[in-house]
């Protein structure tokens, strides 16, 4: 099958004002519609997605991958419930803020305005071609996305539900495209086109995101690999803190948000750790300890330096015990991919120091890093969740694909 990337990216260029220029009533009638004929497309999305985990089975992919790739009629009623909640989020597109008069007599105030054409390259989660579409829906952007090869069954499935929506409300099929093929020339070919893209999202594993980052013409919003940490301070409520590193690790492990890494306070290790290896071992969690913490774990390895970069996405976990605080800031300094972080204490004005030395996208106090999520965050779904600074950072809503531009306001205002 041969696909025109040039070509479906100028179409989309073109149609990009169309749902720029919709009022937030129509774009909120056409996001419902996806979400009412999404769940009237369940039997054929999941008869699709059959197809695509049985090929993938056969293929000897990872049960983190195939967790990814699963959909049910749960999975769709919750992906559809995520449509419903960012269609009924007040507008901010057209907004003007910060409307200041100047000396000369001019006003001057910002207008939130759509990216243009976003195109978004990801791996296996069929639910990112709903999200990803509506979201940029939402946000007054056309979008061209590029699923993987083991999920084609089931975006194309997708594909179909917001194909139908935009034909029922007479707008154009060529705001949303999903890629039918999964070439890999189609997608180097869509890097260069920085006269019609106007932002690449690269979603997936650390080949992906390096491979898009060297080669794209157009900028890049990173969504790199997760290497989570959980700080258990000398000050912790150790319930608190087992309960938030079982759900962090545990809950669901081939998911960017779990932990990767565990870190306890000295003082409390001795306390802390006989209770977190009790779990592990209930949960065949298997561990890779520093020296000081091995004796507390049953079959556990010595951790090495690869140890503290690894992004496990599996029911694996790097365990150090750090002298203090400061010890416990170094190493997440060091080795923190700019994901999310957690601290367990009481001590509140240490919570606090974290919050504001921490320098990754998300930081947490008490509470699971499973909470870094845009629907968790009230985003109602993500495109992603940047690790990069420019121009988003964290989990990214339909606002975070916008930008403002300058409006100024005058009474035959000459510069003098």
């Amino acid at each position: 099958m041969t696909f025109d990337i040039q070509m479906t990216a100028k179409k989309a260029s073109a149609a990009k004002h169309q749902i720029a220029s919709l009022s937030n009533a129509k774009r909120k009638n056409l996001l419902t519609l996806i979400g009412n004929n999404l769940i009237a497309a369940t039997p054929a999305i999941l008869e699709a997605n059959r197809l695509d985990i049985d090929h993938a089975k056969s293929s000897g992919l990872s049960a983190a991958m195939l967790d990814r790739l699963l959909l049910d009629e749960s999975a769709i009623k919750n992906i559809a419930d995520a449509v419903f909640q960012i269609a009924a989020q007040p507008d901010f597109l057209g907004a003007i803020s910060h409307m200041q008069p100047q000396p000369s007599g001019i006003q001057v105030g910002k207008m939130r305005i759509p990216l243009g054409v976003i195109a978004m390259i990801y791996e296996s989660r069929p639910n990112v071609t709903i999200d990803a579409a509506v979201l940029c829906l939402k946000s007054g952007n056309a979008v061209i996305l590029r699923g993987g090869k083991e999920a084609q069954h089931s975006n194309q499935a997708l594909a179909q539900v917001l194909k139908t929506s935009l034909n029922s409300l007479q707008l154009s099929e060529d705001i949303v495209t999903v890629i039918p093929i999964a070439d890999r020339e189609v997608m180097a070919t869509m890097l260069t086109l920085s006269e019609s893209i106007d932002l690449v999202i690269p979603r997936g594993g650390e080949g992906l995101i390096n491979y898009v980052t060297a080669n794209s013409r157009i900028p890049v919003i990173q969504h790199f690999k997760g290497v989570c940490h959980l700080y258990v301070d000398k000050a912790a409520q150790l319930d608190k803190a087992l309960a938030i590193l079982e759900n962090g690790k545990t809950q669901r492990t081939g998911v960017c948000n779990a932990l990767e890494t565990l870190l306890v306070h000295e003082s409390i290790a001795a306390a802390f750790l006989p209770l977190a290896a009790k779990m592990f071992e209930s949960k065949s969690v298997v561990v890779h300890a520093c020296a000081k913490s091995l004796t507390y774990f049953k079959d556990a390895t010595p951790a090495t330096d690869s140890d503290w970069h690894a992004e496990y996405l599996a029911l694996e976990i790097a365990v150090r015990i750090v002298n203090d605080a400061e010890h416990a800031f170094e190493h997440i300094r060091e080795y923190a991919s700019g994901h999310t972080e957690v601290i367990v204490t009481e001590d509140f004005s240490l919570a606090q120091r974290f919050m504001r030395e921490i320098d990754s996208s998300v930081v947490m106090v008490n509470a699971s890093s499973r909470f870094s999520d845009g629907g968790e965050l009230g985003l109602g779904a993500e495109i992603g969740i940047s690790t990069s600074k420019l121009h988003a950072y964290g989990p990214m809503g339909a606002e975070s694909l916008t930008t403002e531009k300058f409006v100024v306001i005058g009474d035959g205002s000459v510069r003098e």
